[in-house]
Formats: C-alpha cells, structure tokens, sequence
C-alpha cells in the first residue's frame, strides 16, 4: 500500500457531515432544555412578553414590527410606537427581564453546544479510535496528521473546542443571536456570507480539502478504505525506507 494522501470523495464527507450535525443538533436540543429549566430561562422569557402585551394592549400598537411595517404606519400609529417604546425602556423590570433572556439565551447555546461538541466529537472519536465521529464510522473516513501519521487526542481536542467549537460554530452563533436581537445590522449578515465564503474558498484551495478547524490543529481526513495510517513518525520512516528497499531491490534486476 502507497503513502499517498487518499482523500474521501465530497459527497462521502458530505454525507459524513450531515449524519453528525443532525446527531448534534438533536443531543444540543436535549441539553438546551435540561439547561434553561436549571436557570429559569422561561420564567424571565414569560416576564417580558407579558410586559410587551402591557404596552401594546397600553398604547393598542404592536411592537415586535419590522421597519418596512413601521414605516407604513400613520402618523399617530407611530407616535404612538414611539411612547410604547420609551415607556417599555423606562420599565426596570422589563429590562432586567430583557438582559435575563439575552445572556441566558447566549449561555444556554454556548454550553448546549460545548457539550454536544465535547461528546460526539470528542469523547466518541476517543472510543472510536482515528478521529472518528459516528458519521465517519459509518462512512470509513477517518482523521490524521497531514503526514499520515495517527492524530493525537491533544490534536482532537485543539480541532474540537478551539476550531469546530469556538471558531466555526460559536462565531457565527453569536453573529446570529446579535441580529435576532437587533444588536447589528446588515453588517452582521455580511460578516456571516464573509465567512461562509471563507470556508469554501479555504476547503477549495487547500491541497487537502481542509476546513478552519483542520488547518488548526494540523489533520486531514482520509478514506480509510484505502489509506494507510500509522502509529509514530518512527514507524512511517521505517515503512519508507522498507518502501525504498523494496523499489531499490526490483531495479536490481
């Protein structure tokens, strides 16, 4: 067997991919609803619709309108919004309540994700063996260094919480939950398209196929229906200079 890089095909990584997110997405779920019982989140969430409902039964206008809708509005109709509005921000409660549903919404993800991540993409692929996820078992692709040699559970946990986690989940999470809470603006959506087109241009350009989280922490996945991985540096020097004998040997005669 050759030392040349055996890459999966894309729709094989791609079908790999797909089963993990939806595994990822169910487990996330599950621990976002064990965590927002634990911190109450519905009780605060509860509290602030109810003061929403106030000041619109208060003012008999609707609040929660986009722009183009408020700029359809009379006159009165948006004098009206205008003193739901401030008197909405005058209310302590409903801002503590407010602040309560945004950092608890953002702690809720954040630690639903952490830990979806840490089991199906890091503990799993430690009992499994080769950076394998379950999406990968099933598709017999596995992780490696990029000289083929087997990636370390230092490498694993490098590509799971600083590359998958932090920089390509996390990131754009926090863009998203900015924008459903009027945070930013358009210059949110861009960043996300920018980064998204980030990702293909680097999976493009990489002889590789790689994303973010392998080019940090140093691993490639391989087709292992073909690929030859190996346990030490020391031992794929050993296979290369056998490798060389070989071929030395054959010109000899």
């Amino acid at each position: 067997m050759d030392i040349s890089l055996h890459k999966p095909g894309v729709w094989k990584r791609f079908a790999a991919w797909l089963l993990d997110a939806i595994l990822l997405c169910v487990l996330a779920t599950g621990i976002a609803f064990v965590f927002s019982a634990a911190f109450g989140y519905d009780s605060y969430s509860d509290k602030l619709n109810a003061a929403y409902a106030e000041y619109e039964e208060r003012y008999g206008i609707s609040l929660g309108i986009t722009e183009d809708e408020y700029n359809a509005l009379s006159e009165e109709k948006k004098q009206l919004y205008m003193e739901a509005s401030s008197a909405l921000s005058a209310d302590e409660e409903a801002n503590y309540n407010y602040n309560m549903v945004v950092n608890l919404s953002v702690l809720i993800v954040t630690l639903s994700l952490l830990c979806s991540y840490l089991v199906l993409e890091l503990l799993v692929p430690v009992l499994l063996k080769n950076g394998q996820t379950v999406g990968k078992k099933v598709l017999s692709i596995a992780l490696c260094r990029v000289d083929l040699v087997r990636i370390t559970n230092l490498q694993l946990a490098v590509r799971t919480v600083l590359g998958k986690f932090t920089v390509e989940t996390m990131i754009p999470v926090y863009l998203v939950i900015m924008l459903l809470f009027g945070g930013i603006g358009v210059f949110g959506t861009v960043l996300l398209l920018a980064f998204a087109v980030a990702q293909l241009v680097i999976m493009s350009v990489t002889h590789t196929n790689s994303l973010i989280h392998d080019l940090i922490a140093g691993t490639v996945a391989v087709d292992l229906t073909t690929q030859k991985l190996f346990g030490s540096s020391e031992e794929l020097l050993e296979y290369k200079k056998r490798l060389h004998a070989a071929r030395v040997a054959e010109q000899a005669y």
